[in-house]
């Protein structure tokens, strides 16, 4: 047989000169793609590449993604529409990560963790596109296989390429179809559903409960978790003011006086919050430190020397301060922790000097000594689980453990018990968390009346209706101590929620101490 160069149909044989045989039919047309090995995109789209670059921080380093993501968009000069894009795939991924690995493991052939962390958070980016983003299955196959390449290596695109390729083959609804058909517990359920570790669902539905609410909220509240949350800002008062924000088409805040809501980009090209004097706040955390500021003191009370006991990283500290200011008080922003501390002072750089001071004691070891000042109003900010914060720090739901809980909750009671005495008699306390947990929240609180025999709950509602705008309906908690409120909402403690009021599920109850003779 001679072979001169030309294809040659020969219906006994399908082997060409090589003596290789073709795998496909007699007379078809073979259409050969573009994306032909010698010619297959090697380079990352910048997009991808930044949500992949923070999600391999957030992997190898424990950082923090809202603090990681605004830097590589900025190093890595994208357009608005492209952080945009960066921004849904960064976040998503990572709120969605419980629901995405259980999706992986159906089409993987090997327990995730026997995979590299690179190629599993490119998995998960590829992920998060197929089934929760409005990109077309091709372009999230493609881009995410380039992605994989560039920064990882042409060994893994073709694992990835095949996973991902399984993973389209059905939609979002049919894969938690599919993972749940036959699990009878709700919280399993909705554990996979709303991508939430299953303690944190069961944990949910007691806070719901302990704070007056109705248990069939959760799944509204999951859901609300899992919303990208707009940023809000807060001139600081007296300093700031929102114009530039509201040019660039910033929204005026619906919650608290003096804010706004940011979609236009990313925030820190905004001269007024390079400039410190406009902050980025959750509306819960701005409502919380204005109701201390305004809570109305006994006649008579000195309101000179205010304090907060947790300051870390400084948010509540600036707002706090910039009030203090204004009424020519003096805010001692206390922080334990030296790069904290940093943060702090660097947070209250836009205010006058002569209103502030930072100091990096143990806060714990406030009100010890009966000789020292004493204070008038104090935030204490405690530090918490943070699962009131879910949606604003995405990756912090895989990190957090039951366990974090009981281990925190005995430090909150601790600095509770400081502020109480360091307070100067007819002076206000506000114990504050950024978690609906009961065990944080009003089982401290109540802790605190059983020790502290002067302690009087304040009407923590009404204070906080006096510095809102928008009404709530929420109900609180009553405590064995103290008028009930008679205010929009009922109890003597606030807890705000994301699927209700729209912010951080913030916990709030103000409270006094009363010279013996009046208790």
């Amino acid at each position: 047989m001679n072979y001169d160069g030309a294809a040659r149909h020969d219906h006994s044989s399908r082997r060409n000169a090589a003596g290789r045989e073709r795998n496909r039919g007699f007379g078809e047309q073979r259409n050969f793609s573009a994306a032909a090995p010698s010619q297959r995109k090697r380079t990352a789209d910048k997009a991808r590449l930044t949500a992949f670059q923070v999600l391999r921080a957030v992997s190898d380093q424990d950082a923090y993604a809202n603090l990681v993501l605004p830097r590589q968009i900025r190093e890595n000069r994208l357009d608005k529409q492209d952080a945009g894009f960066a921004t849904e795939l960064t976040y998503g991924a990572l709120r969605e990560q419980g629901l995405y690995d259980a999706v992986l493991q159906l089409c993987v052939d090997r327990p995730l963790s026997a995979l590299d962390a690179p190629v599993l958070d490119a998995l998960r980016l590829g992920a998060h596109q197929l089934l929760s983003m409005r990109v077309p299955a091709h372009a999230a196959l493609d881009e995410t296989v380039s992605l994989v390449r560039s920064q990882i290596g042409m060994g893994p695109s073709g694992l990835v390429n095949a996973v991902l390729r399984k993973v389209s083959r059905q939609t979002r609804e049919e894969w938690i179809q599919q993972l749940t058909e036959d699990v009878t517990d709700e919280s399993k359920v909705f554990s996979t559903t709303y991508s939430h570790p299953e303690w944190i669902v069961r944990a949910f539905r007691q806070s719901l409960v302990a704070h007056g609410r109705d248990v069939s909220e959760l799944e509204k509240l999951l859901a609300a978790d899992n919303d990208a949350p707009v940023v809000n800002l807060v001139a600081l008062p007296g300093i700031g003011d929102l114009d530039e924000v509201f040019k660039l088409g910033g929204r005026k805040g619906k919650f608290v006086p003096d804010s706004a809501y940011y979609e236009s980009g990313d925030v820190g090209r905004l001269n007024s919050v390079r400039a410190g004097v406009v902050r980025v706040q959750d509306a819960g955390s701005q409502a919380v430190a204005r109701a201390l500021a305004d809570v109305e003191l006994p006649s008579g009370t000195s309101d000179e020397e205010w304090l907060d006991l947790c300051a870390g990283p400084g948010g509540k500290a600036s707002l706090l301060a910039a009030l203090a200011a204004q009424r020519g008080a003096f805010l001692t922003a206390n922080e334990p922790q030296p790069h904290r501390a940093d943060l702090v002072e660097d947070s209250l750089g836009a205010v006058p000097q002569d209103a502030w001071q930072v100091t990096d004691m143990d806060g714990r070891d406030y009100g010890k000594d009966q000789t020292e000042r004493l204070f008038d109003r104090i935030m204490v900010d405690a530090p918490c689980s943070g699962l009131g914060a879910l949606r604003r720090r995405p990756e912090a739901r895989w990190r957090k453990k039951l366990t974090d809980v009981a281990e925190l909750t005995v430090l909150q009671s601790e600095l509770l018990d400081a502020a109480l005495k360091a307070v100067r008699i007819g002076g206000v306390v506000a114990y504050v968390t950024c978690s609906p947990h009961p065990a944080e929240t009003v089982a401290i609180v109540e802790d605190a009346i059983k020790k502290h025999p002067n302690l009087r709950i304040l009407d923590t509602a009404a204070a906080l209706n006096s510095v809102i705008m928008t009404a709530p309906t929420a109900p609180g908690h009553t405590f064995n101590s103290g008028a009930a409120s008679a205010s929009t909402w009922t109890g003597n403690s606030i807890q705000l929620w994301p699927h209700v009021n729209k912010t951080d599920a913030m916990f709030l109850t103000l409270m006094t101490v009363d010279r013996p003779e009046e208790s």
